[in-house]
C-alpha cells in the first residue's frame, strides 16, 4: 500500500435506540454521561451526542428503533477503563443499581466486565487498558 492514511482514534460510538429518554437516563446514571449535542429534526429530538467528564468516548444515542431492536445482544464496543481497581469499582457501582452483569473477569490481554446490557438489549462491555502483570 503506497498510501497510509493518517487516523486518530475513535471520533464516537453511535447507538440506535428505542426510547431516548430512558437511554439517555440509564447512560447518564450509570457512567456519568453528559449531553453535548442535542439533534433536533423538525422540532423532534431524535439523538444526543454525550460526553463523559473524565475522558471516556463520546457516545452518541440516535432514536432508531428498528436498528435497536434488531442489534439487540450484540457488543458493538469494549469502553476503556484504566485499571483493575476501576473495573472492579464499575462492576460494584452497577450492582449496587441493580444492573446485572458477568462480573471483572481475567482476558486475553486485560480484565474484562462483560454481559451489562442497556435498555435496548445492547452489550456494553468495559476493558481495562492496563494490561495484565507479565508472566
Amino acid at each position: 500500500m503506497s498510501y497510509l492514511p493518517r487516523l486518530d482514534g475513535v471520533h464516537h460510538l453511535k447507538l440506535p435506540v428505542t426510547d431516548l429518554d430512558r437511554s439517555l437516563a440509564w447512560y447518564r446514571s450509570r457512567f456519568g454521561y453528559e449531553i453535548d449535542i442535542e439533534f433536533v429534526e423538525r422540532g423532534v429530538p431524535m439523538g444526543y451526542a454525550l460526553a463523559h467528564p473524565s475522558g471516556g468516548p463520546v457516545l452518541a444515542l440516535r432514536l432508531d428503533p428498528d436498528r435497536a431492536r434488531a442489534a439487540a445482544g450484540f457488543d458493538y464496543f469494549a469502553i476503556g477503563v484504566p485499571d483493575k481497581q476501576a473495573i472492579e469499582d464499575l462492576a460494584a457501582h452497577l450492582t449496587t443499581l441493580g444492573d446485572s452483569h458477568a462480573g471483572v473477569h481475567e482476558a486475553t490481554i486485560g480484565w474484562i466486565l462483560p454481559g451489562l446490557h442497556d435498555p435496548d438489549g445492547h452489550e456494553i462491555r468495559f476493558y481495562t487498558t492496563q494490561p495484565l502483570p507479565p508472566r
